[in-house]
């Protein structure tokens, strides 16, 4: 059998199908191949493999195809396929669902999008919705630390969510800074009527994120818990470090909020 140290240096990259961002096998941390859709099932049958495929917006051909090699649960399936879902955690026998809900700053406004993650024995497949960062640079990291990735698909989940958590905070930072801006304006005493219909916009797109950010502390939670397949007990502390993430994001919102309360 060969070794993660024959394979130290990943192979080229090869020409992925629509829908599909990245698809590869990983040993001892390192990936040792890239794999069409197709395959997948193979290479969970060899020992010491994890899978991790990456899908953008995909089509349901592609995610039955996915399905086949995984044999997903036809619900989840259908949650993955449609976006609009809450923040959740289901478990399908010895398979994890998980919705997290991600947020980018788009000409102004908070843009929503979904990222659904399938979590099983030696595999994990992202779909991603709508506005979200790349998880290209998730994928960097942890092929960078090998050791840490070695821990399977639970790091790779938590690897995920963390980064979405992350990505809360450039869009708190530039709500809060435009939110200066407009306060300084308002305790001068001449706001114009533009700022006024701002401050509204701020004031429900910031409800709006603390709507989709807030229910992942509840998944953390469960996340955290003994008994859920795939999860190592030793990962838990990191899901707990997810969960205080997001517990300061809502008090930055709340914090901004009350400001944006004050200003009206």
């Amino acid at each position: 059998m060969e070794t993660a140290d024959q394979h130290s240096a990943p192979p080229p990259t090869r020409s992925m199908e629509p829908g599909v961002v990245a698809s590869a096998a990983y040993v001892a941390g390192r990936r040792v191949a890239e794999l069409p859709i197709e395959s997948a099932a193979e290479w969970l049958k060899k020992p010491g493999h994890v899978v991790w495929i990456g899908l953008h917006e995909p089509s349901l051909e592609l995610l039955r195809k996915v399905q086949a090699q995984f044999h997903l649960h036809e619900l989840a399936i259908e949650d993955a396929l449609k976006a609009h879902q809450r923040p959740k955690l289901e478990q399908y026998g010895d398979a994890l669902f998980l919705v997290a809900r991600t947020a980018q700053m788009v000409e102004g406004r908070i843009a929503f999008g979904e990222t659904h993650i399938f979590l099983g024995r030696s595999y994990v497949v992202s779909v991603r919705h709508g506005a979200s960062a790349s998880y290209k640079l998730v994928r960097e990291r942890c092929e960078a630390a090998p050791d840490a990735l070695s821990d399977g698909e639970d790091f790779i989940l938590y690897a995920i969510l963390d980064f979405i958590v992350d990505n809360y905070m450039p869009v708190i930072e530039a709500i809060h800074s435009e939110v200066e801006e407009i306060e300084d304006t308002v305790t001068a005493g001449n706001p114009t009527q533009a700022q006024v219909t701002r401050l509204y916009q701020l004031r429900r797109d910031l409800l709006r994120l603390r709507n989709a950010a807030i229910p992942l502390v509840e998944v953390c939670r469960r996340l955290e818990q003994p008994g859920l397949p795939g999860i190592d007990p030793a990962l838990h502390p990191l899901f707990r470090d997810v969960s205080d993430h997001i517990r300061r994001v809502q008090e930055e919102i709340e914090s901004l909020r009350e400001v944006l309360a004050f200003a009206f």
